[in-house]
């Protein structure tokens, strides 16, 4: 049967309104009892990959990993692969995209073998509304009055999606603009967190992120927020599910905790890139003299 286009399209993802239609009847499980019976704790209350509810996965960074991009950088979170490459700044080619500012383009992209459902090769609703989200983010923390009439291209791919590819991609693309020799005011920070009741799962790998579930209600969310550790601001935000209005006070605090300690493993990357950058300078130098 053919598609009627004059109708509205549903999502491409959707859930039985039954999940979360309240039922007095229902005795609903305690959180300590749903998390084990969700798979996401065993019994002595670690996960799968053996970690705590507050230890994130190891992680690596590594830049100059594109050699004809001005800067590139590439991260492992765990099991989850991104490289972002940045371009420019270029001449704005459309006059009706003139701003006297700088302008940033970001385009992130998941390969059709990047997750466990097979993607399309087009970009689709969830990839575009990333890349807004990253470019609005990091549109706070880089000084575009440095470098107006002119525009910053961000190619981001997610190599391999095992959880928080959004909160990954944030720290990439701004490690990529910083190796890229971009004036920010602060490196950007990704965090996500898996809000289950009154559990909080830092770093959540693609089993632990937010689904639907039966008998809760409430408290059942994920959270992505880029964060300026520096400048102590909050540039981006993310919120899928339900929380209540008290505990996203608890969840900034864990997600700003985690950023802190995020912080010195991403300028530690960018010193030793830097390092080996004025090295071979240096023994130029030595052999002139």
């Amino acid at each position: 049967m053919p598609i009627d286009t004059r109708r509205l399209q549903g999502p491409e993802n959707s859930f039985s309104y039954k999940l979360i239609e309240k039922n007095d009847a229902e005795v609903k499980i305690p959180v300590s009892q749903l998390t084990i019976q969700q798979n996401l704790l065993d019994q002595s209350g670690k996960r799968k990959d053996k970690r705590k509810t507050s230890d994130s996965r190891h992680l690596f960074l590594k830049t100059g990993i594109i050699s004809q991009a001005k800067g590139s950088a590439y991260i492992e979170q765990g099991n989850t692969k991104v490289v972002c490459g940045i371009y420019g700044p270029r001449e704005v080619q459309k006059k009706s995209d003139f701003r006297l500012n700088g302008q940033l383009h970001c385009e992130l992209k998941f390969p059709p073998f990047s997750c466990q459902k097979r993607r399309g090769h087009q970009q689709d609703n969830e990839e575009i509304e990333m890349s807004h989200l990253i470019r609005e983010a990091l549109e706070a923390a880089v000084c575009l009055h440095q470098f107006p009439k002119a525009q910053v291209e961000i190619n981001l791919i997610v190599i391999q999606n095992d959880g928080s590819p959004l909160a990954a991609a944030l720290t990439c693309a701004s490690l990529a603009l910083a190796s890229a020799s971009i004036p920010m005011y602060d490196l950007v920070i990704g965090a996500c967190v898996r809000q289950l009741g009154d559990t909080y799962f830092i770093d959540p790998a693609v089993d632990e992120e937010w689904r639907p579930v039966a008998n809760c209600d409430e408290n059942n969310s994920n959270i992505v927020v880029g964060y300026m550790p520096s400048l102590q601001q909050v540039c981006a935000y993310s919120h899928e599910g339900i929380s209540q209005t008290d505990s996203l006070s608890q969840i900034m605090k864990v997600v700003v905790d985690y950023c802190l300690k995020l912080q010195p493993v991403v300028q530690a990357c960018l010193k030793e890139a830097v390092q080996e950058e004025l090295v071979p300078k240096t023994e130029e130098k030595m052999d002139e003299l």
